[in-house]
């Protein structure tokens, strides 16, 4: 009799554990896969790495603490597993030599033109500044993430963030001045 009823209880607690892991999914995936490209994450590769992130999220769930809220966390996931991606698909490309660009599409051609161009520019500019200011700025500034968020994250002191967010940001206005002025970013 208390095989069963313990039986039942597993049953219970997964079927509420994967309710909540759908309901994650739901609430937050584009923020993932967003995030996923923006750690280089091939593009033909993010629907898998995004499935990756939510089965060890389904895995770890029961571990999670609420420290620096649940995009804190995600981030600090699909940071792990978008580093994975890209390095198996760097060592696949030195073997394939093979070159893949990611380009937005919209039926209006101007404007698809003037959003690939704004979003290279952005990839080139985070690409030139110092990857921990690289990662406060994008989380800030494209994700719309919070100081504190962004340093539960990163597991660093808030002061951090700020400090790299401001440089960041400096050197971003200094960018955007010098491609105005017709010189090189």
């Amino acid at each position: 009799m208390r095989a069963v009823r313990k039986e039942t209880e597993l049953t219970a607690e997964r079927r509420e554990r994967h309710a909540r892991v759908a309901q994650l999914f739901e609430q937050h995936a584009d923020f993932v896969l967003r995030l996923l490209r923006r750690f280089g994450t091939p593009e033909i590769e993010c629907e898998d790495a995004l499935q990756e992130v939510f089965l060890i999220v389904a895995r770890k769930l029961a571990e999670y603490e609420e420290r620096g809220g649940m995009r804190a966390w995600l981030f600090a996931i699909a940071r792990q597993v978008g580093s994975d991606a890209r390095r198996a698909s760097i060592r696949r490309e030195r073997r394939h030599r093979g070159l893949f660009v990611f380009e937005i599409a919209d039926d209006d051609p101007h404007a698809t033109l003037e959003r690939n161009q704004a979003v290279r520019f952005l990839h080139a500019f985070l690409a030139q500044i110092e990857p921990r200011q690289a990662e406060v700025f994008y989380l800030a500034e494209v994700e719309g993430m919070s100081a504190p968020e962004i340093a539960a994250a990163l597991e660093v002191k808030l002061n951090t963030v700020y400090s790299r967010l401001r440089l960041a940001r400096e050197r971003f206005e200094r960018a955007l001045r010098r491609i105005g002025d017709g010189r090189p970013l």
